[in-house]
């Protein structure tokens, strides 16, 4: 074992330097720990040369002066990490690089900057954060994304450069880039460490999908000379998506380089799109909708990196005109294409009060009966009457909210998934069509683009024993909640608290519920509730379920309606909780670490200077 003493005395040079002692009694005792300004320090005494180094395995914080030097290396006897001691850089990628620190030996006194560094500089978290990805090391992620955001650097920076890494190196838009997407659509609504949780959790999954995936194979658009029409090549797309080509990403290519706008290209998709019923579970309009939120981040100049990454998806979605339950014992199909061939003339009878209809959350409750064929008459109703497509998916995604709202926990567990993936195929709806509205309000929409309300309610109306019999909602006259806390700190602790134990599914709602009913601010709620998510080692659905469910309350607002969404949304968490949480441990380890902390030396190593080997 190397000697090494533990060295307190903070007499310093005028430039800052710590004396660490004589070479002397450096070269006697081998090694040497002073304190440095965030971290200990580990003066090394090798081969005539003398190396300063962070005293902390920069794996999980072991103190390297418990290790060994050879020949010029390094090692922590923990989990055997090795380090270069001149440059401090790692030969094990897992253990990330360790930071170095100047020294001087001037008059025989040995004096160590009190700062540490790192060999690549200033580029040292990016450099990392890309070799965290590479090697898909989820503690090298999580220090790089404390470091970057330590120098002050936009997350939207870090979340480009991890979705550009995923749709380069996973051919095909993957759940990591649904999550980073969700995850970053709630951080402006978020308190810093959940910023940080958020970025690490989702930048590691992103991680996760690519390691050891096939990488993307680069397509061209059609060659620019004179670019067809953007009708002609929304009819291309529709066709080889249709016949299972992927090559359809070309066209699609074709379409974005030819100057279409986020608006044409989100017509152009949804349109081939619903040609398939409900298709892939409702996976594919949801994975659409995410990559068309994160350019809205990100920048569209990156559209032809993304975008063309759900073609893969599109094409080869099963749609559930071919399931059983689509087909028997109603054929939910011809009811469908009936009223899909009335749709212009129901738009044309409705051009008139366009934009006057208000009765979405009637519609909702119509959409929750028993009866497919009048469910579709309800649609086509509102539509003759007005509805525009923002409206008419609204209340199908609250519909949809309240199917998990109602949901018996007599089902089987993965029933939630059942319920989850309609209300976030809703959403996903309810955003493209809300995006394609948007800048043309007072335009004819078009027929094709509301099939896909058809397809979601017609799931609304397929999961119907979920809710047999529904749980009744805790705010309609449930006495039990004057039990619970009044105060917003303790309602939401008790939130966290609940999420501790499994079945906690009926308590979670219940103190959703009282915490609305009394008029708290939604921002913390919402703040717990992620909290809730990204403290666990959540599945893609439960990331799906939170930001679906947050995007769904805003439209409603301080309502009876936004209540029941966020009512389901405790619940289904709360269905999905404890994990393990080891990623959490993780993420902690790796904030200790960035702040400077000790992890592992003893109390006595800290505080009594003190000579090993001696």
């Amino acid at each position: 074992m190397s000697k090494m003493r533990i060295n307190e005395d903070f007499t310093t040079r005028s430039t800052d330097f710590i004396r660490v002692g004589t070479l002397e009694e450096l070269k006697a005792a081998g090694m040497i720990v002073v304190r440095g300004a965030r971290c200990p320090l580990l003066v090394v005494y090798d081969h005539g040369k003398v190396f300063a180094l962070d005293n902390r395995c920069p794996h999980l914080g072991f103190p390297l002066h418990r290790g060994s030097v050879e020949d010029g290396i390094l090692t922590c006897h923990w989990h055997h990490a090795r380090f270069d001691l001149a440059s401090g850089c790692t030969f094990d990628l897992w253990a990330d690089d360790v930071a170095t620190a100047a020294v001087e030996i001037k008059d025989g006194m040995v004096w160590v900057c009190p700062h540490t560094r790192y060999t690549d500089g200033d580029a040292h978290w990016r450099n990392r954060l890309g070799e965290g990805l590479e090697q898909n090391i989820g503690l090298v992620i999580a220090k790089a994304v404390l470091g970057l955001l330590g120098e002050g650097v936009d997350y939207r920076i870090l979340l480009r450069d991890a979705v550009l890494f995923g749709a380069r190196n996973r051919d095909g838009w993957g759940i990591g880039l649904t999550i980073l997407t969700a995850l970053a659509k709630l951080i402006p609504s978020v308190p810093e460490e959940e910023t940080y949780l958020a970025l690490y959790k989702g930048i590691s999954r992103v991680a996760r999908d690519c390691d050891g995936a096939a990488p993307r194979r680069d397509r061209l658009p059609l060659a620019p000379r004179q670019f067809q029409p953007l009708p002609v090549l929304e009819r291309w797309f529709r066709h080889w998506t249709g016949v299972r080509h992927r090559d359809a990403a070309r066209t699609l290519l074709t379409a974005i380089a030819s100057g279409a706008s986020a608006i044409e290209l989100a017509a152009l998709m949804l349109t081939a799109i619903t040609d398939r019923y409900f298709a892939d579970g409702g996976h594919v309009v949801d994975f659409t909708n995410k990559a068309f939120e994160n350019l809205d981040v990100i920048g569209w100049e990156h559209a032809p990196a993304i975008l063309p990454s759900v073609v893969d998806q599109i094409v080869s979605a099963r749609g559930s005109e071919e399931s059983n339950a689509w087909r028997q014992p109603i054929d939910l199909v011809p009811l469908c294409e009936a009223a899909f061939a009335e749709l212009p003339e129901l738009l044309a009878d409705g051009r008139a009060k366009r934009g006057t209809w208000r009765g979405d959350e009637m519609l909702a409750r119509l959409l929750l009966g028993d009866d497919p064929a009048a469910v579709v008459a309800a649609l086509k109703s509102a539509i003759r009457d007005g509805a525009t497509g923002p409206y008419l998916s609204r209340a199908m995604a609250y519909a949809a909210a309240l199917r998990v709202a109602f949901f018996g926990t007599s089902n089987e567990h993965s029933d939630w998934d059942t319920a989850l993936h309609c209300f976030t195929y809703c959403n996903a709806v309810h955003q493209l069509l809300t995006r394609v509205t948007a800048e043309r309000p007072t335009e004819p929409e078009r027929p094709e683009l509301l099939r896909a309300l058809f397809h979601g309610a017609m799931q609304v109306y397929l999961i119907r024993f979920l809710n047999v019999p529904p749980t009744r909602l805790p705010d309609e006259g449930d006495d039990k909640l004057d039990d619970l806390p009044h105060d917003e700190g303790e309602l939401r602790d008790a939130f966290l608290a609940a999420l501790d134990r499994q079945g906690a599914v009926r308590t979670a709602g219940h103190l959703v519920a009282r915490y609305l009913n009394l008029g708290h601010p939604v921002e913390p709620l919402i703040a717990t509730l992620t909290r809730a998510v990204l403290r666990e080692d959540a599945e893609f659905h439960t990331y799906q379920m939170l930001e679906a469910g947050v995007q769904q309350y805003w439209q409603w607002g301080d309502s009876a309606s936004g209540r029941h969404i966020l009512i389901a949304v405790a619940r289904y968490i709360a269905a999905h909780c404890p994990t393990e949480r080891a990623q959490l441990q993780t993420a902690t380890v790796a904030r200790r670490l960035s702040l400077g902390e000790v992890i592992h030396e003893s109390q006595d190593e800290l505080d009594s200077p003190r000579v090993l080997g001696q």
